[in-house]
């Protein structure tokens, strides 16, 4: 019997499908075309993230760039509000859109983004025409940027040369097209593009190439600046004229075809030549070297350099500085301290080349530019040896022209060495020249120098700084850095102390030998008189500081006690030292500017003011940072009075020495110039005071004084101090260095004397015995009379000594002869105030 085969028992199971979207989702994945979607949408998400990651995690935010200040330089100006400086590493100046010519702008959209205003910030077509060009060579990627792109390469992004950076570049563009108008993008363009020569922006740059202003340039200039931003070095105007003059042509070409022009305007600027200037420093930024450099110093100790530092960077934060420099006074006092200089230099022969570079293949001008020698004294100018002909060389100057130096024109032997300056010269000596008819003729800068201060007494102002014969030769500030020993200046603050414990200008005292005894190891110390003058006895302390003899100035210091001494140099803020005899003889050191503000505190009845160079400083915005806490003061500039009281500024000074010693010593030191050591200033003819100083050697020579007006102090001698010649003293080399400055200086400026404070008592006394007179007034007309008036403090003056009457005096006759009527006390008084 057949078998019957097994039957099949397989089944399928069929769960009820759920209800709602739940079993739709699952009926629609059973499709292969939702799978195929979900993976490309899975690819998607992915290809976002990971784009996401590459280009936009770290991405700027464009919200900056509606409160961007770009980095503006530090401009200064002097005690008359003309500008004089200004600090910078990129020139700007910013301006407003509608403050450029409409002109310019569609310049530079002919030249860098002709659909600017009709884009949304990328080129599409322009980018697939630099691809397809990319595609087909392997030089550097050519770009298709519009100019929202370059806004954001330049403030947001790095100049980095990669497709991913284009990416960011786009993303961003797109981005700030819809944070900021296209008006706002175009200034923030035209503001911060990068033009060469340190220009940044258009309007810097119209001074750089044509010393311009904006609305100055022609056409042709406008198109010349349109294309510097594809590579100002590629198009430079001195050396790729023919380029540049190509390129230019061709964005006045496309300003035709755009509309932007007529056929008339783009033929007469094809027509134009460049036009350009030479590189040069704006002119104004010559003025006060020194003061301004010290002006550079402090701004950069209290805000910093650049924008890192803070928001007042100086060279970023486009502070607005006014400063106490009176242009006047400056060159007055730079001529004075130069020709002084070259005065005392005259005759020791050429002093060598100021610098020495390498000529490479010809190439002098870099080299030459690259050093930053200039000189602005009278008519010389810094020049460079290129090459000899013969009897003479080619020497070649910073505007590129080259002249002659003969034979002739440089015969003074060199300085310890020997043989003439011609022949010692060779090519890349960087000189100093001056015209000499059709050629030029060599000239030395003296190896000398020295510093120069002037100050304004009542607010202790800086008005003029000179720090050595050219800031561009010589950086370092003589008039702040170099510690000098200030010799006999230091002599009136000494007799200061004296004064305010116990002495008077009529004290007397003894010229004669004087050693002190320092211990077992130093044994005795003696002093004496400069250049060993004999002694010349007792006399009074006027006397001695109008010869200015150490002995009598050791014997009052050591009267007084040096600690006191001491204590009036602090306090004066000429420096701290230790309580020794030799410090009063002027043997610590110190500089012109905390001498001079120590002679603007006599002169300022002991009140110390802190000598400044900065008036104010203000921020980008006109807001006042320096002074600290600064108030405008109400009602000062009201243009009638209102009736009530004037507004005053509060007092600020602090008394550093008692008026009346103040005025005593000012007093007595208008003897120095009358008929001591600074005579020479005798002929000015104002009441004047101050004070020669001569140091050891002669190394250093100095003088200082000044009116109520101004306090001058300078002093010269050579940066490693040696000896000057035994004919050098303050008297013969500093003071008339002075009086130079001074004839110029006080030209129509009224004649005031210095103001004795409440208390002084004016004594006629005998000049040389310091002993009262009484009967004989004292006299102009001779610079050495034998009675003056004398300043004494209240109950220290010579008193009257109570005389025998010797009888009656015979009665007069009607008939006697009329005597001549002596001057009486009575009218003094009248006529002085009630001193006497």
């Amino acid at each position: 019997m057949a078998s019957t085969p097994p039957q099949d028992t397989r089944f399928t199971l069929h769960r009820p499908p759920a209800p709602g979207w739940v079993g739709w989702l699952v009926r629609a994945w059973r499709r292969r075309l939702v799978k195929v979607l979900a993976a490309l949408a899975g690819l998607f998400l992915l290809a976002v993230g990971v784009f996401w990651l590459a280009f936009m995690r770290d991405l700027p935010s464009v919200d900056t760039l509606r409160a961007y200040e770009p980095p503006l330089p530090t401009n200064v100006r002097g005690i008359d509000g003309v500008p004089v400086q200004a600090y910078a590493r990129e020139r700007r100046v910013e301006l407003s859109y509608a403050e450029y010519p409409a002109m310019l702008v569609r310049a530079f959209l002919a030249a860098e983004d002709k659909t600017f205003f009709a884009h949304h910030g990328v080129d599409y077509p322009g980018i697939a025409r630099a691809v397809l060009t990319n595609m087909q060579s392997d030089r550097r990627p050519v770009g298709a940027s519009t100019i929202t792109q370059q806004v954001a390469k330049n403030l947001l992004l790095t100049s980095e040369v990669s497709y991913a950076r284009k990416v960011k570049e786009a993303i961003l563009a797109y981005k700030i097209e819809n944070a900021l108008t296209k008006p706002q993008i175009l200034e923030l363009y035209l503001n911060q593009i990068a033009l060469g020569r340190n220009a940044f922006g258009v309007e810097a740059a119209a001074h750089a190439y044509f010393d311009k202003e904006l609305d100055e340039l022609t056409l042709a200039q406008m198109a010349y600046l349109a294309i510097l931003p594809k590579g100002p070095a590629n198009y430079d105007p001195v050396r790729f004229p023919d380029r540049a003059t190509t390129r230019r042509d061709y964005v006045l070409g496309e300003m035709l075809r755009n509309g932007f022009i007529t056929a008339g305007q783009h033929d007469a600027a094809v027509a134009e030549p460049l036009g350009t200037i030479l590189r040069r420093t704006p002119k104004y930024e010559s003025v006060g070297g020194y003061f301004v450099e010290e002006v550079r110093r402090q701004l950069i100790a209290k805000y910093g350099e650049t924008a890192r530092d803070g928001p007042y960077s100086v060279y970023s934060g486009g502070l607005w500085v006014r400063t106490s420099l009176d242009t006047r006074l400056q060159n007055l006092a730079a001529e004075a301290l130069r020709d002084g200089l070259i005065r005392y230099d005259a005759g020791r022969g050429w002093s060598g080349p100021i610098r020495e570079v390498e000529i490479e293949d010809g190439n002098w001008l870099q080299p030459f530019l690259n050093r930053n020698i200039g000189l602005d004294y009278k008519d010389w100018r810094a020049a460079i040896v290129v090459a000899r002909a013969g009897d003479a060389w080619t020497i070649g100057f910073t505007d590129g022209r080259t002249a002659t130096l003969p034979r002739w024109g440089a015969q003074m032997p060199v300085r310890g060495v020997g043989g003439t300056a011609f022949a010692a010269l060779k090519p890349g000596d960087i000189i100093a020249v001056a015209p000499a008819g059709t050629d030029y003729a060599l000239r030395s800068v003296p190896r000398i120098s020295g510093g120069f201060v002037v100050e304004e007494p009542a607010s202790g102002r800086i008005l003029a700084m000179q720090g050595g014969f050219d800031t561009r030769l010589q950086s370092f500030n003589r008039a702040t850095q170099a510690q000098r020993q200030p010799g006999s200046t230091i002599k009136p603050l000494v007799y200061a102390a004296a004064l305010e414990n116990g002495m008077t200008p009529a004290s007397i005292i003894v010229d004669g030998p004087f050693c002190v005894y320092q211990g077992a190891r130093l044994g005795n110390k003696c002093f004496r008189n400069f250049d060993n003058m004999r002694s010349a006895g007792p006399h009074t302390m006027r006397w001695g500081i109008e010869q200015s003899r150490n002995l009598m100035t050791v014997r009052a210091a050591a009267q007084t006690g040096m600690p006191k001494v001491v204590d009036v140099l602090k306090r004066t803020g000429i420096g701290t030292y230790e309580p020794y005899l030799s410090y009063a003889l002027g043997a610590g050191e110190t500089t012109v500017d905390k001498m001079v503000n120590a002679y603007a505190t006599l002169a300022n009845q002991g009140r110390g003011n802190a000598p400044t160079v900065i008036d104010f400083v203000q921020d980008r915005h006109g807001k006042v940072i320096l002074p600290e806490n600064w108030r405008p003061c109400d009602g000062c500039n009201a243009s009638d009075w209102n009736g009530r009281a004037m507004p005053r500024p509060g007092v600020r000074q602090r008394q550093v020495i008692d008026a009346l010693t103040a005025y005593q010593m000012v007093h007595i030191t208008e003897g120095v110039i009358q008929r001591g050591t600074a005579t020479v200033l005798r002929d000015l003819d104002r009441p004047m005071f101050g004070k020669t100083g001569t140091t050891s050697g002669p190394r250093d020579v100095w003088f200082i004084g000044g009116t109520p007006q101004f306090i001058g102090g300078l002093y010269i001698g050579y940066d490693t101090p040696r000896n000057l010649g035994g004919y050098a003293q303050g008297g013969t080399l500093a003071a008339p260095i002075f009086k130079q400055f001074a004839i110029r200086a006080y030209e129509g400026m009224e004649k005031l004397p210095f103001r004795a404070p409440p208390g002084i008592r004016m004594v006629r006394i005998d000049r040389s015995s310091g002993r009262p007179v009484y009967g004989t007034f004292p006299t102009d007309s001779h610079p050495k009379p034998a009675v003056i008036w004398e300043a004494f403090k209240p109950e220290s003056e010579p008193r009257r000594r109570a005389r025998r009457a010797a009888g009656p005096a015979p009665a007069a006759t009607a008939t006697a002869a009329p005597r001549a009527q002596a001057p009486r006390e009575s009218d003094f008084l009248q006529r002085e105030g009630g001193i006497y």
